[in-house]
Parts: C-alpha cells; structure tokens; sequence
C-alpha cells in the first residue's frame, strides 16, 4: 500500500527554495491536494493559500489557512490581482495557467515549479504530453513574464530515481532591484 499523498514528504526541491522565505511569507500552492505542502508550509509560520478543485481534500485541510475551491482549468483563475511572497506547484501543468501563476508571485517573492516532464511515458504515468513538460518550458514561462525582472535561482529538467521519473523544475525570483542596488545573495 503506497502512503497517501498528505502523509509524504514535502518535495526535496520545495525544502531547498523555502528557506529563502521571509517568516510569515504569504504562501500560495497551487492544486495543492491533500496539502503536504500546505500544511508543511503553515509549520514553518507561513500565512498559506490553497486552491483546489476537490473540496473533500480542502475540508481535511480546515484551520491550515485559507483554502479556496475552484475548477482552475474550467473557470476563471480565483486570484487575480493577487500576488504571494511565493507560489508553490508540484506535479501539476495546465499550460494556459502558466502566465497567471508566474503573475501571482510578487515583487520580491519565488517561484517554486516542480512536475513531470517529456520523457515520463517511458517510466510511467503521466504520460499524456498534455502534462508533461517541453524542455525548458519553465525558463521560458519566466522569461516571458510582462516583467522583465525574474532571476532564475536553480533550474533541472531530467531523470530522477525513487520512484524513476522525468521532471522539470525551476526556483526564480522576482526581483525588486532600485538602480545601483546590488544584487542580494542566495544560499546555494
């Protein structure tokens, strides 16, 4: 019997980016499910926001933070004009979601986009190329944000082992440099 999805472990890649979260970052995850990352997040004193269609995995999620249910992919995006210190998705694509995603990250906030990409149909589902990734097809969500001030942190698109599958991932931050400013440091 394989664990549900709330009682896995958040995404290593989810653990590596979140550090660089102010405290009590504002916190959007996208198609959050059960909410391992959800609830992973409001333990670390986050102020989290999860959408979802499926309301019966949103109840279990009650008093975790806000939580919204909504059919992104037949509806309206719930959030606009919204922005979030950070937008978390994993293992979710619906492409003509991408631009209002990368949108809802603020000034200042992260991007933190992990799913399957091409190549999974040999390993395994998803396997539809609706849902898998192009190669790159993250960098270039980001660069062609309206805004031309994303600075991409750490960037994959290959194979994992345990279980086997092909991803793509990608930590970016918006940034919010005044002239002559210098960068800030990143942790590596």
């Amino acid at each position: 019997m394989t664990p549900s999805h709330a009682a896995l472990e958040p995404s290593p890649w989810v653990r590596r980016w979140a550090g660089l979260l102010p405290p009590s970052a504002s916190v959007l995850d996208v198609a959050c499910g059960s909410g391992r990352h959800l609830r992973w997040l409001a333990g670390l004193g986050h102020r989290v926001t999860g959408v979802d269609r499926d309301a019966a995995a949103l109840a279990a999620l009650e008093g975790q933070g806000e939580l919204i249910v909504a059919d992104i992919e037949a509806g309206p995006w719930p959030l606009a004009g919204r922005s979030f210190d950070a937008v978390v998705v994993t293992h979710y694509l619906w492409r003509p979601l991408l631009p209002a995603i990368v949108a809802s990250v603020a000034p200042g906030g992260l991007l933190v986009y992990e799913t399957f990409a091409a190549g999974n149909a040999s390993v395994g589902k998803p396997s539809n190329p609706d849902f898998l990734l192009r190669p790159g097809e993250l960098l270039e969500a980001v660069r062609c944000a309206p805004t031309d001030d994303w600075r991409v942190l750490g960037y994959e698109d290959g194979f994992l082992d345990a279980p086997p599958r092909f991803v793509q991932r990608i930590a970016a931050r918006r940034e919010t440099l005044s002239a002559g400013a210098a960068p800030p440091r990143y942790p590596l």
